[in-house]
């Protein structure tokens, strides 16, 4: 039988595992950035069934919120750098009805990094917020701005295409 100490254990080990996407967080260098990449390879994973991705985008943004908060009382400090579930479930948002095009992967991340780094309106108000709101909303938020605008350049390229 396991005691209250080993159990108190893994559940630490399962949220630092999550909230640091899969230890992307534990990156050196731009471990947001790393994060990032994660969501993008997700999207280029499930990009085949629309349904799938939806989901898993959804499962990310809910976990996100389960495990930030917690994973912020374990590191000990306002939203630190290892926790990288924010900017994964952000990237997915970004592509959310988005086509599989390589200009629309890259534009999608560069956009989603700048909107995260400068953090405008409401984001930088989001990011004040404590625990897991504020983890996750300002990502969330910089990933809606970086949708919006994929959604607009994507219908002006299609218009042109055609």
């Amino acid at each position: 039988m396991e005691d209250g100490a080993e159990r108190k254990s893994g559940v630490k080990t399962v949220v630092k595992l999550i909230a640091s996407g899969l230890y992307t967080g534990y990156s050196p260098i731009a471990p947001g950035t790393i994060g990032s990449v994660l969501g993008v390879l997700i999207f280029l994973q499930l990009q085949e069934s629309k349904a799938a991705y939806i989901l898993v985008c959804l499962l990310l943004t809910v976990l996100g919120f389960l495990v930030a908060g917690p994973a912020e009382k374990l590191y000990n400090k306002k939203d630190p750098r290892v926790i990288t579930i924010d900017e994964i479930a952000g990237m997915c948002i970004v592509y959310l009805g988005m086509p599989p095009k390589m200009w629309v992967i890259i534009t999608g991340f560069v956009f989603y990094r700048i909107f995260d780094i400068v953090k405008p309106p409401p984001a930088r108000n989001a990011e004040s917020l404590k625990g897991s709101l504020g983890i996750m909303l300002d990502d969330i938020i910089a990933a809606v701005y970086a949708n919006i605008i994929l959604q607009i350049l994507t219908r002006v390229v299609l218009r042109i295409g055609s």
